[in-house]
């Protein structure tokens, strides 16, 4: 079972708005159309429910822009009437304005309910879509070579997770269903105000490229502040995160003043930057109103004079003033869905590069089995990089035999971990073979055979759950007698019997409720749950004090009875009586032997013990 766990990377809160919608700039997709296509190949799914998503949209809007029109004809009727009485007739025709008030009650009603059923059905779709994502890069995860998160930050990876899709599920979800009503909204409006007086049209009309003149230098001014703000902000999270991180060595250096004075820098030029880009963001609704309002009374000047003249009724005033608010709105919506679809384009795009990148080949062959393993193995002729072109394994040639205890040693970047690496499969060696029970690793289905390994690393790993939850990730069909069993052999039951809850006491994800040697007896009782044919140890033991390193050392004596194990040791007191030890250096192996062999040879194995000798003494 592997140790190894990694945390994503935190990120700070975005501080500031857009131009446009009121948010920061969105990123642009490399390739709109390619990751269109995509995605909609993903929605093809529910291609029904988003033809009725469409449908119930479009018959919202259209109950919607026929209000104005019929509240207008109410008007008229209700200022006629008047006229009428004053005029000795017969006074307003109520039962009219009753009928033609339930009419209207009932077309907003119809679109109000059909908005509220495509939003139900929006929901669903980009609910199910997101969980079909997730899914897919929870799974591609397992299938993405080692490699990939050498040159990826895991921060980066989970953010495709929960940021992009996020990002991608609420701007589909939105811009969808608004790009229909906007399209239908605009035309339908257009439509309506022709209806009315097509010279009253041309004047509102002309009302928006006007208010798009005054308002895109403004936007192509503050864009470049609200690029330098994301930046500043950055500088302000990772000053932030750097200080509080590093808090203690800090104080111990007595150097707050000096932090704060940084942070007040960095803070300074956010706080100008953020200034900047609000003011200019703040200055276009404002002239967007303000160009509105000349439209609302030049349509009103000139639908007065119509209306004088006989040409229009006094009600398709009012309806005609509505049309142009809504037909303003509509634009501005529309500019704000560009952002949207952009920002979740872009997010969809970074999903996908993730579901596409190359996963490790399955080479394994048909009818070789890992459950049968003894666990015998052999390097012959290993070299390996991780950079093809710089080899750090060279002719790495071994043979460690059932049930012995192999050690690994030697000075940092010599190839110790690598090797465990490539016996893992987390890498493929790039010439030679490595040989299990006589069969190439390459043979066996990676998941099998590393189910026959257990490791036990320095950097422990321990999840939020109780003690028993821990130690049963070694396997999980365990009965708590056996994961109790695992414990007394690690030598920490007696230590989990005296925590307040005992095996059900609730680690946090730091596990900071355990010190670190308890917590590697802890993930030694694991492996010893999961019972593995073959062990690794990867400086279990460098992290911790002598008194606890005894107990651990006895722990993984029990642990390693039995089964080949491969000890990487920085102590080289603590492998004395392994059957075999390599020496590493430079990549390659320079001695081996038993421990007494390696001393009598006089060479580089001695001259590290020596000097830990002389270091201990």
């Amino acid at each position: 079972m592997s140790e190894n766990g990694q945390k994503g990377n935190r990120r700070g809160p975005k501080i500031g708005g857009g131009p446009m919608a009121g948010n920061a700039p969105v990123k642009k997709a490399k390739d709109f159309k390619g990751t269109i296509k995509k995605l909609a190949a993903y929605l093809a799914e529910y291609k029904l429910l988003l033809v009725l998503v469409f449908v119930f949209a479009i018959g919202s809007t259209v109950f919607s822009i026929v209000g104005p029109r019929i509240t207008g004809d109410i008007i008229t009727e209700v200022i006629n009437g008047l006229t009428s009485k004053f005029s000795g007739g017969s006074g307003i025709d109520f039962d009219l304005v009753a009928k033609t008030s339930l009419l209207l009650l009932g077309l907003y009603a119809a679109s109000a309910l059909f908005s509220y059923l495509q939003g139900l059905i929006m929901a669903n779709v980009t609910q199910k879509t997101s969980y079909r994502l997730r899914k897919a890069l929870s799974e591609k995860i397992d299938r993405i070579p080692m490699g990939y998160y050498d040159k990826n930050t895991h921060g980066e990876v989970l953010s495709r997770i929960t940021n992009d899709v996020d990002t991608l599920s609420q701007s589909m979800n939105q811009s969808l269903v608004q790009i229909v009503t906007s399209v239908c909204s605009v035309i339908g409006i257009f439509v309506m105000m022709l209806s009315i007086s097509w010279q009253m049209t041309i004047l509102a009309v002309a009302m928006v490229p006007l208010s798009m003149g005054l308002i895109l230098p403004i936007i192509k001014k503050s864009q470049k502040f609200f690029v330098q703000q994301q930046s500043a902000l950055g500088h302000v999270n990772g000053q932030v995160e750097e200080i509080y991180g590093g808090l203690q060595v800090v104080k111990a250096f007595h150097s707050e003043e000096g932090a704060q004075e940084e942070f007040e820098k960095e803070n300074n030029n956010l706080h100008n930057f953020a200034w900047k880009s609000q003011f200019l963001s703040g200055l276009m609704m404002p002239i967007m109103f303000f160009v509105g309002n000349i439209g609302y009374v030049a349509v009103a000047v000139l639908g007065g004079y119509f209306a004088s003249r006989g040409v229009i009724a006094i009600g398709e005033i009012q309806s005609f003033i509505q049309y142009t608010r809504n037909f303003t709105q509509q634009i501005n919506q529309m500019a704000q869905i560009s952002n949207m679809i952009q920002s979740a384009v872009a997010a969809a795009e970074r999903v996908f590069e993730f579901l596409e990148e190359p996963e490790e080949p399955h080479t394994a062959i048909e009818g070789v089995c890992a459950d049968d393993i003894k666990g015998n193995i052999s390097f012959e002729h290993v070299h390996f990089g991780y950079n093809p072109e710089k080899i750090i394994i060279n002719d790495f040639t071994s043979i460690a035999e059932k049930g012995k205890k192999i050690a690994i040693v030697g000075p940092t970047g010599a190839g110790k971990t690598t090797i465990v690496k490539l016996l893992m499969r987390f890498y493929d060696v790039n010439s030679g073979r490595i040989l299990v029970d006589g069969h190439d690793i390459r043979d066996y289905e990676r998941g099998s055979l590393r189910r026959q390994f257990g490791m036990v690393l320095q950097d422990t790993w321990l999840f939020n759950g109780t003690i028993m939850e821990n130690i049963r990730y070694g396997r999980l069909d365990a009965t708590d007698d056996e994961v109790i069993a695992a414990a007394k052999a690690a030598h920490v039951h007696h230590f989990i019997q005296t925590l307040p809850d005992g095996y059900n006491m609730v680690l946090n994800e730091e596990a900071e409720d355990v010190s670190q040697g308890q917590k590697q007896l802890l993930t030694i009782a694991r492996a010893i749950l999961a019972d593995p044919k073959m062990l690794i140890l990867d400086e279990a033991t460098s992290s911790v004090d002598t008194r606890t390193e005894i107990r651990i050392q006895r722990a993984m004596d029990h642990l390693m009875e039995g089964r080949t194990s491969f000890v990487i040791a920085h102590r080289l007191s603590t492998i004395k009586d392994a059957d075999m030890i390599l020496v590493m250096r430079d990549g390659d192996i320079v001695e081996q032997g038993n421990h007494e062999e390696l001393l009598l040879q006089n060479g580089f194995y001695s001259e590290l013990y020596m000097s830990q000798f002389q270091e201990a003494g």
